[in-house]
């Protein structure tokens, strides 16, 4: 068994994962792609989210109903989806401090990046109910957290000590890069049209990138620094433990068998 991908999205659902990352790419890049007055709303990017999120929804249910997603990983979505969100609190994103990133970054690895996606949608929400966390920002934070979980997926197959120093160095990246999307949600309406960091409809786009940089460093970088390098010691120190638990939880859970149906004696 292949432990990058130890649960495998049914193709119709990998489908629709994948459109709803590339949309939400969109949605999170619209100041930079999309001509000014046509998303330039506070309301359309987190009303696109909302229907992405019930897209992807509506086709996992098909595909639990169809019985073509094993329980045994709906279950394991489940429980990792709620020891997120219980340890989200322990960060409370003090200075940045975050306790969230370091389990979808090893459960991604593990199950594959269709399963990490969801998870970080579901972790999310999930947190969000319990903190009362939630908002318009709330979609924004669920994308955000779902790329983190896929795109760990997706790294190169390495084990041992190379695969947690890659992980740990994957994890300070993100961190990051979860605060530069997030920072795109509301940078567009945030500022004084005058200011000269601000979003200005029909900018050229590497003019538009400057300010959005200059933005994003004086704002949150000291903040994402804190995220990252947290995440980054998370997954050094507990990544052999935790990828450990995890891998021979997928191989008790054999999420792949083909179930084969003897006649009685």
């Amino acid at each position: 068994m292949s432990t990058a991908r130890a649960v495998r999205v049914p193709a119709r659902a990998a489908a629709v994962i994948t459109m709803a990352a590339l949309l939400g790419l969109v949605a999170f890049f619209w100041p930079f792609v999309v001509a000014p007055g046509r998303l330039g709303s506070t309301q359309t990017p987190p009303l696109l989210f909302g229907v992405l999120l019930l897209v992807v929804l509506a086709v996992v249910l098909a595909e639990i109903a169809e019985k073509r997603i094993d329980a045994k990983a709906l279950a394991m979505l489940g429980v990792l989806s709620a020891v997120n969100a219980a340890l989200r609190p322990l960060g409370a994103g003090t200075a940045g401090i975050e306790t969230v990133f370091f389990l979808l970054v090893l459960a991604g690895r593990v199950f594959g990046p269709g399963f990490g996606f969801t998870l970080g949608c579901t972790s999310l929400f999930a947190s969000a109910l319990l903190t009362g966390g939630v908002g318009p920002w709330m979609p924004y934070q669920m994308f955000g957290c779902a790329y983190v979980g896929m795109l760990a997926g997706l790294l190169p197959r390495v084990r041992g000590k190379a695969e947690i120093a890659m992980l740990a160095g994957y994890a300070a990246v993100s961190g990051y890069l979860f605060g530069f999307l997030l920072n795109l949600s509301f940078w567009p309406f945030s500022l004084d049209p005058n200011s000269s960091i601000a979003y200005e409809p029909g900018l050229p786009l590497l003019e538009q990138l400057q300010r959005y940089l200059v933005f994003f460093t004086v704002t949150s970088l000291g903040w994402d620094t804190g995220r990252a390098v947290t995440t980054a010691i998370l997954v050094a120190l507990t990544g052999p433990a935790v990828l450990g638990a995890l891998r021979r939880a997928a191989r008790r859970a054999n999420f792949h068998a083909d179930p084969a149906f003897h006649p009685p004696p």
